[in-house]
């Protein structure tokens, strides 16, 4: 015997695919941004398993997500709590796998990329330096221009805690580049 479905059942289901579709378009648009930050975060080997990870958990309420004022933040914030949870379990890895080396600058400038690619290494290597919380303050306040208010609310935490770890981030970061220079 066939089973006859409500009308209301085809309107859930058309309901909630129209939701995943509308979520995808919102992460798929927010994809490369987040893919940077990740970077920035955990490296080039584990930026795709932590925003797939991020993917997950957002997936789970995804309303939430799509609603949100301010889907990158959210996002962003869902990032970092993967990142977390990672290294809270002890599977913390090297946060930045750099070459041994980097190719030399031409003098006239043309070279291929080669001094973006240099100052992005430099960048990942002096982040990696920092903790989690003062990677995520400086990324958020100083990069993606949130307010101190706003990274907190996002991280969860104390605008105090925010104000302290980026001020602590921004000294760390100031006494590697005069370490670097001298």
């Amino acid at each position: 015997m066939a089973r006859v479905s409500a009308p209301g059942d085809r309107e859930e289901r058309e309901g909630a695919e129209s939701a995943r579709r509308e979520f995808d378009e919102v992460f798929c648009a927010l994809l490369p941004r987040l893919y940077r930050r990740a970077v920035l975060l955990a490296g080039h080997a584990h930026a795709e398993d932590a925003v797939h990870d991020a993917y997950l958990k957002l997936r789970r309420r995804p309303a939430a997500f799509t609603r949100h004022p301010e889907p990158y933040a959210y996002a962003f914030a869902a990032l970092t709590s993967v990142l977390r949870d990672h290294w809270r379990r002890g599977r913390r890895r090297r946060l930045a796998e750099l070459p041994a080396g980097l190719p030399p600058e031409r003098a006239d400038g043309g070279d291929g990329g080669i001094a973006e690619r240099g100052a992005e290494l430099e960048v990942r290597r002096m982040l990696a330096g920092l903790t989690g919380r003062q990677r995520a303050a400086v990324l958020l306040v100083d990069l993606d221009g949130y307010t101190i208010d706003e990274a907190a609310a996002l991280l969860g935490v104390h605008r105090g805690t925010v104000s302290r770890s980026r001020g602590r981030a921004l000294a760390a970061l100031r006494e590697a580049l005069r370490g670097g220079v001298e």
